[in-house]
């Protein structure tokens, strides 16, 4: 059976040799790209199009047509490429179409070598882009899937190769381009109309793979050695298949596709760009995972979960990696329920329409039956959506139920034993955990916010009404404390996850309201140095600390690192400031602003515990600064969004538990770790 999905939507892979056609109303491109786990493409290499149209696993048309088949091997592929992403583009310089809203939606079909159409996706909600990602096929816990995308690109393929991390896009763009020109005479011609029911004929595939082919590329090599393929045979058109395709946002580029990392906060006020919490400076292709430890599942029943089970150098990498996994399958999972669900109303809402809009409806029961039928048809379409969704929780839930426990502290909560058996580590970790993230259909399922180190942007503790019910019950002085517990909890991971001596902590507490929730790191001498009080202590932290900046600045400007001051701490450094903008004038403020947007390139980060309505006396002054942190809360709010399909995240935040002793034996570790070092 046919798997009509709607964008969001996966559904499984139970072959390796397929077809992907695609069906346009009028010539267009078709091509491929292959990328890693993050969804990155390493190199021109790794790209199919019409001017080089054979890769490993992977061959495309040569020519632009109305009409393609795309033939791919998936067991042919490098191991170190685990999604291919099919592309459609409208050819530019040739006096055709320049954007997808002015032809007919594209129809992409996966098919086996036999004609037997696995799944379908109608690429709709398209208007001025001339450039998608139709479909990717995607590696899973060693399973392969395909998931419909239809994300658009109003520049372009120069702007959609950009977004998937290829630096000579635009030159690539230019020759694909070039290609397609001298070739459009060859194209082939659109096809006949669709017959009045709509259909499209379904002519049988031409297998496009040999069955004893392979790839003799080595891994991260993807485009050096091809197998032979035989170019795909004839130019068929494939079956109906157009789902149900409520539009949805269009998936914003994330910075680096793979982290749950890759979380932004909405635009309005408050708000910051995208963030990247991809891993840094890992060029080189990762090995495999190790063989999974769990029993094998039992035939026709999903793989049982492994902890660890995706790809990394080492175990810390794999279990990231798997938490990007997670957190990307709910979201799209997510999706495609949605988006059902929408279509379910919306035609629904049509047939009530239809049948008001008929006099004879009106009369009799004729008009109470087929109201009936319609919301018997949506509450059917619904349940189904829900089901598949639910099937999709329950996979997640039973992966995070191993995942969890097996999380290194830095990624851990509190509540885990890795904490009571820590020690303070020789390496600083890849991430750090900040909270939870769930969406409100999967609240019983929490997703790891992970964030990268070192931090590259500040963090914005909000002490404020938050909107949701948790801030709006609590008291503002209970929203304070909480909101400095939270800055508390967080220094103390912070410090907890680097090197002894590798990371210091100063606090600017001006009016002295904070000294309860300071205690641990006060108690424990963790800080670098007292909280500052008063304008006076105020202004001498934020010279001391823009100074740094300014040193360390010119010293790697000039390549003379070995003229830093002798006494200049070289630790990471983070600033918490409390009740923000309490105790600070005009010139501290520009000095605050200074470090947020100078001081994390050169270890230097901020976190603020503020209130904004408290810096409404500054006007738009601070919006910038505001702008520039990633803004948190100290109870569960639901204020950031994912840069795929842009739902709003429930984020909740890392506590300590009530009466717990962990925070001060962590914090205990470090202090004393602290003293053996500096002797």
């Amino acid at each position: 059976m046919t798997a009509e999905l709607v964008r969001g939507q996966n559904h499984p892979l139970s072959q390796a040799r397929l077809e992907i056609r695609v069906s346009a109303g009028k010539p267009i491109v078709a091509g491929a790209t292959l990328s890693d786990e993050r969804g990155k493409v390493h190199g021109v290499e790794w790209v199919a199009h019409p001017g080089s149209p054979t890769l490993p696993g992977i061959e495309v048309s040569k020519q632009a047509a109305a009409d393609h088949r795309l033939a791919c091997d998936l067991d042919a592929l490098p191991e170190t490429v685990h999604r291919v992403s099919v592309l459609l583009a409208l050819p530019s310089g040739v006096g055709g179409p320049v954007r997808f809203g002015a032809v007919a939606a594209p129809f992409v079909a996966v098919t086996g070598l036999d004609g037997s159409e696995v799944a379908s996706y109608t690429v709709t909600g398209l208007d001025a882009e001339s450039a998608v990602v139709a479909l990717e096929l995607y590696r899973r816990q060693g399973a392969w899937k395909v998931r419909a995308v239809g994300q658009g690109y109003a520049g372009g393929l120069a702007e959609l190769l950009t977004d998937q991390g290829l630096p000579q896009a635009r030159q690539l763009a230019g020759s694909i381009n070039e290609a397609v020109v001298q070739g459009l005479a060859r194209s082939v011609a659109a096809p006949p109309p669709r017959a009045a029911d709509g259909g499209r004929s379904r002519h049988a595939a031409t297998p496009a793979l040999g069955q004893d082919q392979g790839s003799s590329t080595s891994p991260g090599t993807p485009g050096q050695v091809a197998p032979q393929h035989g170019h795909p045979g004839g130019q068929g058109s494939t079956a109906p298949g157009v789902g149900p395709g409520a539009p949805q946002p269009a998936y914003p580029a994330a910075s680096a596709p793979g982290d749950p990392s890759a979380v932004t906060q909405p635009a309005g006020p408050g708000a910051g760009g995208p963030v990247n919490y991809s891993h840094p400076g890992r060029q080189a292709a990762a090995p495999p995972p190790p063989p999974p430890t769990a029993p094998p599942a039992q035939p026709g029943q999903p793989a049982r979960p492994v902890a660890g089970d995706a790809t990394g150098w080492s175990m810390e990498e794999r279990l990231y990696n798997q938490v990007w996994g997670m957190f990307e399958d709910l979201a799209r999972t997510t999706a495609a329920y949605r988006s059902a669900v929408d279509f379910a109303e919306s035609r629904m809402e049509q047939e009530l329409d239809k049948v008001l809009s008929d006099p004879r409806a009106r009369i009799g029961g004729h008009g109470d039956a087929a109201r009936e039928a319609a919301r018997a048809k949506q509450a059917e379409l619904v349940d189904r959506a829900r089901e598949a969704l639910d099937r999709d929780l329950a996979q997640l839930t039973a992966e995070a139920e191993v995942v969890e426990p097996a999380l290194p502290p830095a990624f851990a909560r509190w509540d885990n034993p890795a904490w009571h058996g820590y020690r303070v580590p020789m390496e600083i970790p890849m991430a750090v955990r900040l909270g939870d993230l769930h969406l409100p259909e999967s609240a019983g399922l929490s997703i790891p916010m992970l964030v990268r180190l070192p931090l590259e942007r500040g963090l914005w503790i909000d002490s404020g009404r938050t909107g949701s019910f948790e801030g709006s019950i609590a008291d503002s002085d209970d929203l304070r404390r909480l909101a400095m517990d939270t800055a508390v909890a967080h220094a103390a991971r912070l410090l907890a996850v680097y090197p002894a001596g590798e990371y210091t902590v100063h606090v600017i507490d001006a009016a002295g309201s904070a000294a309860s929730s300071l205690a641990p790191l006060v108690s424990t001498g963790v800080l670098g140095a007292p909280p500052a009080v008063g304008a006076a202590g105020v202004n001498e932290v934020l010279a001391r600390l823009t100074q740094r900046v300014d040193l360390v600045q010119m010293a790697v400007r000039g390549g003379a690192a070995d003229a830093l001051p002798s006494d200049l701490d070289p630790a990471e450094q983070l600033l918490i400031v409390n009740d923000f903008p309490h105790g600070f004038d005009d010139r501290a403020v520009t000095q605050l602003r200074y470090l947020a947007d100078e001081g994390p390139a050169v270890g230097v980060h901020l976190m603020l515990v503020a209130d904004r309505e408290d810096a409404a006396a500054y006007g738009p002054l601070l919006d910038p600064l505001w702008r520039s942190l990633l803004r948190l809360t100290p109870v569960p709010d639901d204020h950031l969004a994912d840069p795929w399909v842009g739902h709003t995240w429930t984020y909740d935040p890392s506590r300590v538990p009530p009466g717990s002793q962990v925070l001060q034996h962590v914090l205990t570790q470090v202090a004393t770790a602290r003293r053996s070092w500096n002797r």
